[in-house]
């Protein structure tokens, strides 16, 4: 039974989002995966700005869209609390912490070098195991509650994992649509009510401004000769191209930034180090190849251009999902694409997570206990952040 809460934007502030926001921004840790369930427990479970149901839609409409699912799921949350300002809060609190650091990065003040950098890294990666296992399990109680759902689930996660990285999400949501469609109208639950604020026209006027940034951005740069047009569209383009997942851009913009020169492979290499150890989404690995190439101007642009695309799409396809997601047959394609969410972070449980952090008995146990702190005790997840540094530090030099 969907719990009942306040409609979505209703006394919201901007100022209110982007405290949310910035606190996630400074220890939401583990990448995209993890972040789907930092934004669970924050805002689903502990500020009940939506119900579990509602977010799931959120979550599988963003994984269908080019750019950072993270980031297009805070800002449609900081949109529905909010309105306008309230999208721009949350992406400005959850993006702003990571893209100083990474700015720093580029400028040489790394503090994660030698084995007590090994050490942070390392705690952070088993707080992700924890915090995307509690999510994979909350949203399985939710959203697989049959065999029909829990099989489309098993699907999904089967998709995923043997599927090339860049299509395998969205071919898992799109399956679990078609089998919701087909086997699930009786279980589709109606649509909660909307307060996305974002007119029709607005959304049209978006749409078209992606596509003419995409389709002309080489064009006006080819004629016009400027390098900053150029680095504009690069980074543009490596955004709009994304699909699946932050770590999707990473060698779209090492064929943008490295094989024109403007960045040097090594110092490309030592950001990708440096964002796996940074909170937030890593689309601010942007920041970090905007700085080495044009000092803050550069980063700026680069940052900017980076997510524009994901903010444009995201903007212009929300007013038309308002009006669609209440259709019966909407709402049971749904279904089955909330359960398909869930074998999808299954998946990256395993695939993008577990296998690069649990490398022996101590690290299974460290991730173990983190799992039961949120799961059991329902611990903060910064104090289990806090605590698996610590660990992972201990781990490191035992």
């Amino acid at each position: 039974m969907t719990e009942s809460v306040p409609p979505a934007g209703t006394g919201g502030t901007p100022g209110e989002v982007l405290a949310a926001f910035l606190r996630l921004g400074l220890s939401a840790f583990g990448g995209p995966a993890a972040h789907i369930g930092y934004f669970r427990d924050a805002f689903v479970h502990r500020r009940r700005w939506l119900d579990e149901a509602s977010y799931a839609d959120l979550v599988a409409l963003c994984q269908f869209l080019p750019g950072p699912a993270s980031s297009q799921v805070g800002m449609a949350l900081g949109l529905m609390r909010a309105g306008p300002l309230g999208a721009l809060a949350a992406w400005t609190g959850f993006t702003l912490p990571s893209a100083l650091l990474m700015a720093l990065a580029a400028r040489g003040a790394s503090a994660l070098s030698g084995r007590l950098g090994q050490g942070i890294v390392h705690g952070l990666k088993l707080v992700a195991v924890a915090v995307v296992a509690q999510a994979v399990l909350g949203m399985a109680r939710t959203l697989t509650p049959d065999a029909r759902r829990a099989a489309i689930a098993l699907l999904a996660l089967a998709i995923v994992t043997f599927a090339h990285a860049t299509i395998g999400q969205v071919a898992a949501i799109a399956a679990g649509g078609c089998c919701g469609l087909l086997f699930c109208r009786e279980t589709a639950s109606p649509a909660a009510p909307s307060s996305l604020r974002v007119s029709r026209g607005f959304g049209v006027a978006s749409l078209c401004a992606y596509a003419i940034l995409l389709l002309l951005g080489p064009v006006a740069a080819a004629l016009t000769g400027s390098r900053r047009l150029a680095e504009f569209d690069a980074f543009y383009r490596s955004g709009a191209l994304t699909f699946g997942g932050g770590h999707v851009v990473l060698p779209l913009l090492r064929q943008a930034v490295v094989d024109p020169g403007w960045v040097r492979p090594d110092v490309f290499l030592a950001g990708y180090g440096a964002a796996q150890a940074m909170p937030g989404p890593l689309f601010t690995f942007g920041a970090y190849l905007g700085e080495a190439m044009n000092g803050p101007g550069g980063a700026l642009l680069a940052l900017f251009a980076v997510f524009l695309p994901g903010m444009l799409v995201l903007l212009g396809v929300l007013p038309f999902w308002a009006e669609i997601r209440g259709r019966p047959s909407v709402r049971a394609a749904l279904t089955g694409a909330n359960a398909a969410v869930v074998g999808v972070l299954a998946a990256a449980l395993y695939g993008s997570i577990w296998t690069g952090s649990v490398l022996g008995a101590a690290d299974f146990a460290i991730a173990s206990a983190g799992f039961v702190a949120l799961a059991a005790f329902g611990w903060p997840p910064i104090v289990v952040v806090v605590l698996g540094i610590a660990l992972g530090c201990i781990r490191t030099f035992a």
